[in-house]
């Protein structure tokens, strides 16, 4: 489809980052660039090549020069340490990765570690020099004068593979198949592609370049792959902003001077930031090309969404139910002529809410089950057929997606969203295993033992927060704690508070009581400070 757009919007522009611009004819040509120098290096069908990139246009080109040599791209959290990247390149088997220049002298260092990938792609983000020992991406973009087609052609069933860190500790990379994925996408589509691809058909309904896109949220995540992803299957444009930490300002300039007319975040994290700089300065930023904000992973308060109502009346603003392991599950929508109540939601078509045996959960009885989406839902997760098997799960004949998400059915047939029966934390996005965290703690001399949960936070949707118990004669420094948690894992995973308590109070079987240990947090959050 993307190759299909090329042909037919040649000088239209499909991606651009400050000043920098690509039309159609040149995305689609880097790209054959990208896919011939990795097939050239020795690739195989289907090998996993893994993205190290912040939000630019080379993750995206370099998707599409995936996709064309028939490759599997590997999402990479580039808060991840060391350990963690290791982790995930080797579970997913990786031989090649195009990283962005400052990640350099990681990758060096772990380059031992992984002699299976034999392939490293440098992007200029001028830093530093290309290593010897990396291909210019620049000049493996410009290596092709042709389309570039693998010998063993490509097939719907090709692999897209998103790592996720779902609610069962290290991440898992969900399987699939592209034809699923394009189908997925555009079922919500006004106008459905139809069953048998045909360019005909596709031509019919893009008749010209589509609109622009600006994934907010991080190309490494779902959230903002599906959305750009699908941008350009409509011939649309991506707008990518330069920055790497999230920042409001810089949002609404690239809004206003690019004329993004959709969005991509990830609940409250962005929606009020946005909403305090548009308030501060209401006459700052023309606002009025934006038309749809959708917003995965954590859901944005009425509160917020009226706020930029009053920036924008045209805005449609959508609270989309969906996770690596089924897109598109169910929806909230408000507009300026109606407003969804928060946390409720309505069903896709081919999404139920299903008790533990399988059975429909009856409209307003009361009962409670399980988000779950059958038809075109993935493989299973990368070589792992136990969390496969729980996941993914078949009742009376018809497979289903069940990712956690536990609900109720109101009488109208609205969803009320419960949450995550697992006690992952959610914050900004991103899913957070407790124990993960519990472990780093207690790997400090201080702690005994120790617990995190998630409490309310009107940004982020959960802060994470650790209550510890102290060794004995050790004195608790939470600030120390807080730092020591950052020297092994990502830092979004560190708690935000650390609160002493006596016991952790382990049941005998080494079982922790969740819902009393959060009640406590809550009370200790409370709590005004020691004198001391």
């Amino acid at each position: 489809m993307w190759e299909h757009h090329a042909d037919r919007f040649p000088d239209a522009v499909v991606q651009v980052q400050g000043d920098r611009e690509f039309t159609w004819r040149e995305f689609d040509r880097r790209a054959d660039g990208i896919a011939a120098t990795l097939l050239a290096a020795g690739v195989a069908h289907q090998d996993k090549v893994a993205q190290y990139l912040y939000n630019a246009p080379e993750y995206l080109e370099s998707t599409f020069g995936l996709y064309k040599a028939a490759l599997v791209p590997v999402n990479t959290n580039y808060r991840y340490t060391d350990d963690e990247i290791v982790y995930l390149w080797d579970n997913a088997d990786a031989v090649a990765v195009v990283f962005h220049g400052t990640f350099a002298d990681r990758c060096e260092r772990l380059k031992e570690r992984l002699p299976a990938i034999r392939t490293w792609i440098w992007v200029d983000d001028g830093t530093a020099p290309c290593p010897d020992w990396a291909i210019d991406y620049e000049v493996a973009a410009a290596s092709a004068t042709e389309r570039t087609i693998p010998p063993w052609g490509r097939s719907p069933d090709d692999i897209y593979m998103l790592y996720t860190g779902g609610t069962t500790g290290m991440p898992k990379g969900v399987m699939w198949r592209v034809d699923d994925v394009i189908g997925s996408l555009d079922a919500a589509s006004r106008q459905p592609l139809p069953a048998a691809p045909g360019w005909d058909a596709l031509d019919a309904r893009i008749t010209k370049p589509g609109p622009r896109n600006l994934p907010a949220a991080p190309l490494m995540h779902g959230t903002g792959a599906f959305n750009a992803m699908w941008n350009l299957a409509l011939a649309g444009a991506v707008v990518t902003m330069a920055g790497r930490s999230f920042d409001p300002i810089e949002l609404l300039d690239t809004v206003q001077t690019h004329r993004v007319n959709s969005m991509s975040i990830v609940g409250d994290a962005f929606a009020r930031p946005i909403l305090r700089a548009l308030d501060a300065e209401p006459d700052r930023w023309d606002f009025s090309s934006m038309r749809v904000i959708v917003s995965s992973g954590v859901m944005w308060s009425s509160e917020t969404k009226a706020g930029l109502l009053r920036h924008n009346p045209r805005l449609i603003m959508i609270d989309s139910l969906g996770s690596s392991e089924a897109i598109g599950m169910a929806n909230n929508t408000t507009t300026s002529e109606g407003a969804g109540e928060t946390a409720k939601f309505v069903l896709t078509a081919h999404c139920r809410v299903l008790t533990e045996d399988g059975h429909e959960v009856t409209p307003g009885s009361g009962e409670r089950g399980r988000v779950a989406l059958r038809g075109r839902t993935p493989i299973g997760y990368y070589k792992d057929p136990e969390k496969s098997a729980s996941t993914f799960v078949t009742f009376e004949g018809v497979r289903w997606s069940i990712p956690g998400d536990y609900a109720e059915v109101e009488a109208d047939g609205t969803v009320k969203l419960l949450g995550r029966g697992s006690q992952c934390i959610n914050t900004g996005g991103e899913k957070v295993y407790p124990e993960e965290v519990e472990e780093a703690l207690k790997l400090h001399p201080s702690v005994a033992d120790a617990a995190v949960v998630g409490l309310p936070d009107e940004r982020f949707g959960e802060s994470i927060t650790a209550l510890v118990e102290a060794a004995d004669g050790a004195d608790i420094d939470e600030a120390a704690l807080i730092l020591h948690v950052r020297s092994t894992l990502a830092a979004y995973k560190a708690p935000k508070r650390v609160f002493t308590i006596d016991t952790i109070g382990r049941a005998a079987n080494g079982k922790l009581d969740y819902r009393r240990l959060k009640a406590l947090a809550v009370e200790s959050a409370a709590a005004p400070p020691h004198p001391a």
